[in-house]
């Protein structure tokens, strides 16, 4: 029995560190594109810094990347950014395996 629950155990811990991994990565991610946004925007240094920030608690609002998207579309209409809706997704997209290269090369230090 000692061993089942130590295979158990084990996928107890690798789940939750996929999920730690997930989050790092979804938020590296969303702080990547605040600074994409930003830079559209012609924010630079602190500003972009800032921006990026916000773009990463606007993930706190709601389950999913909905409420991401929402903020750069409307971030984006407000300064006359012209960027369609398929190319802040698709930004989105392209940024996720970067993030996720970043975030496991930090943990692996």
């Amino acid at each position: 029995m000692s061993t089942f629950n130590d295979r158990e155990r084990a996928q107890e811990a690798k789940y939750a560190l996929d999920q730690e991994t997930q989050f790092k990565v979804q938020n590296r991610r969303n702080k990547l594109l605040g600074l994409w946004a930003a830079d559209l925007m012609g924010m630079t240094g602190d500003d972009a810094e800032a921006y990026a920030k916000t773009v990463v608690l606007s993930d706190l609002e709601e389950v999913g990347e909905e409420d991401v998207f929402r903020k750069i579309r409307s971030d984006f209409d407000t300064a006359g950014v012209d960027r369609t809706d398929a190319r802040i997704r698709e930004q989105m997209a392209e940024l996720t395996p970067v993030a996720r290269e970043q975030v496991l090369k930090d943990i692996k230090g």
